[in-house]
């Protein structure tokens, strides 16, 4: 009988854990045996997930990643060398870089880093390292085109071979039966049950732009009385949302029902999903919107761009209120039928490009590429 694969997954934290970490275990079969491993914070307490992996907490002080992480290098080197693990993926930069280096003498099968965002190569001595330590079995999967984009053209070494496109991924079958219909979703946010509701979910913090989503409406207010937004999250500039709020006179217009478990749950209660962020990598709320069948409106920074004019969204300059102000007066002006047509241009182009079925294939793939 064949001994089953092993495959370590890496990630720093556990409170900024990938969601989509466990649905690489989710694509792969059973015969491989898979632990999670996390490299700082306190265990679960669990230490098992539904398909059996196990989960490994290593309890990293900041201070050991430091300089040249002796420490850190000696117990994952200790470790994997006892669990004989044939493959690792790690998620991000710094899990990613202590695995290049173990890789020079544990040798894996199949070494795969994860990168999620744009500018972790940017300092000169991380593109020096990951030349320096790239082998035949290291491959870096990047969640979106932008993203692979800055990888190829960070001067790290990294080509069409080694830098492989895995877009990220939500179960779209799954996110559609968890959606409360429009009128449902609404009382339970306590929002009003008619006129048209721009929408967005995210922490309340300031790389989201949310302040330029208030300052656009605000040039709409008036212009469009039946109109208003939702913004579902929490965060620390709730304040600074809610005396902008009062100060552009857009009470009773504006609603911040906070954070809500499950935010997936109320899309439906939005006609368009808005992302006027000012940075991301590859945000997942742009692609539940879409599973809502709704229209998307986002800024042009890098990660989203590619994903807007493929699926034909509004876009606008990132920071910019008054373009934005045009985009949402654009939607508003819409015939009821046109709305309708972009929102399910949006889901189709969600189906052919982010479908979890699709991201599973690409893994299974990746990981049983030949020697």
């Amino acid at each position: 009988m064949n001994k089953p694969l092993k495959i370590l997954q890496v990630q720093l934290y556990e409170r900024n854990s990938c969601v989509l970490a466990d649905e690489i275990i989710r694509a792969l079969p059973d015969s491989y045996e898979v632990t999670n491993a996390f490299l700082c914070g306190e265990p679960r307490a669990q230490d098992r997930d539904e398909k059996g992996a196990r989960t490994v907490c290593f309890g990293f002080p900041d201070a050991w990643f430091k300089g040249l992480r002796l420490r850190v290098l000696w117990r994952l080197y200790r470790f994997s060398k006892q669990e004989g693990f044939d493959m690792v993926v790690a998620h991000r930069y710094k899990p990613m870089s202590l695995f290049l280096q173990l890789n020079r003498w544990l040798k894996f099968k199949r070494l795969v880093g994860v990168q999620h965002g744009i500018g972790d190569l940017d300092r000169g001595h991380r593109k020096r390292e990951v030349r320096r330590l790239l082998q035949k079995n290291c491959y870096v999967v990047a969640v979106s085109r932008a993203v692979r984009e800055y990888l190829l053209n960070a001067g790290a070494g990294l080509d069409e071979n080694n830098c492989i496109q895995i877009d990220n991924a939500i179960d779209i079958a799954a996110a559609e039966r968890m959606q409360l219909d429009r009128e449902e979703a609404r009382r339970q946010l306590q929002l009003p049950a008619d006129g048209f509701l721009f929408g967005t979910i995210g922490r309340l913090v300031p790389v989201k732009g949310h302040i330029h989503l208030l300052d656009a409406f605000a040039q709409l207010k008036d212009e469009f009385p039946q109109a208003s937004v939702a913004i579902i999250g929490e965060g620390q500039c709730r304040e600074e949302l809610e005396a902008a709020i009062a100060r552009l006179g857009l009470e009773g217009r504006v609603f911040l029902p906070g954070a809500k478990p499950q935010a997936l749950r109320y899309v439906r209660a939005f006609d368009v999903f808005v992302m006027p962020s000012l940075s991301e990598g590859l945000p997942l709320a742009l692609l539940e919107g879409m599973s809502g069948h709704l229209p998307v409106i986002g800024s042009n920074i890098p990660s989203l761009l590619p994903i807007l004019e493929d699926c034909g969204g509004g876009v606008f300059s990132s920071g910019q209120p008054d373009e934005l102000a045009q985009r949402l007066r654009e939607i508003l002006l819409l015939p009821g039928q046109q709305l309708r047509e972009q929102g399910e241009r949006c889901y189709r182009y969600l189906c052919s490009a982010h479908s979890i079925e699709d991201y599973h294939r690409n893994y299974r793939e990746l990981l049983a590429l030949p020697e």
